[in-house]
């Protein structure tokens, strides 16, 4: 079956309630006086409303329409945000210092708009010590709670426990703050060598 509307001589049914080329309603009429009516405007019959008793159809410029709406739709696409999970691994016995780092990349991606699943891995004995992994994944949940909150609670799976921190921030909106941010700082280096040239 195909999605496109009817048009012109396909519309198969004896009559139809038009609706002019700006909205206007000009009622229920004949198939042939719609098509009429068509051809002097120099417009399309479109089939808009095919289930309605009688169909709706509007003259319109068809070719138009479909051009207009295909840039809709891809204007849509380009705004449409992708939420992505990132992905950290710790270990339960890891360094302070690592600790840093990996939260600095948790922040990073927490401040992009991404999910982050963190997976603590746990090898030998350390399976018999599930509670070293849930409290580090409860200091790192209370570190980031200004940038993003605990979506699923830690849960132990298999030789993992993994913990899933949803950003606060949408990623759209950590998308146009980055671009802001980046066009005050195009203003400020522009604004700097305009100075420096003075």
């Amino acid at each position: 079956m195909s999605t496109e509307p009817r048009i012109n001589d396909r519309i198969r049914v004896p009559e139809v309630r038009l609706v002019g080329p700006n909205g206007e309603q000009v009622g229920i009429v004949s198939i042939h006086d719609a098509l009429k009516l068509a051809q002097e405007a120099d417009l399309d019959l479109v089939e808009v409303a095919a289930t309605a008793r009688p169909p709706v159809c509007k003259l319109m410029d068809y070719g138009k329409f479909k051009y207009e709406s295909a840039m809709k739709a891809r204007e849509a696409r380009r705004n449409q945000a992708h939420t992505i999970i990132k992905e950290i691994k710790l270990r339960p016995k890891i360094d302070p210092h690592d600790y840093e780092t990996k939260k600095g990349h948790v922040v990073r991606f927490l401040k992009a708009g991404d999910k982050v699943k963190v997976t603590i891995m746990f090898r030998g004995r350390e399976q018999s010590r599930p509670e070293l992994g849930f409290r580090l994944l409860q200091r790192l949940a209370e570190d980031v709670t200004e940038l993003g909150f605990v979506e699923s609670q830690p849960k132990q799976d298999g030789r993992n426990m993994i913990m899933v921190i949803g950003p606060h921030k949408k990623k759209a909106e950590a998308k146009a703050e980055k671009a802001a941010a980046r066009a005050t700082r195009d203003d400020d280096s522009v604004a700097d060598t305009v100075a420096a040239e003075e």
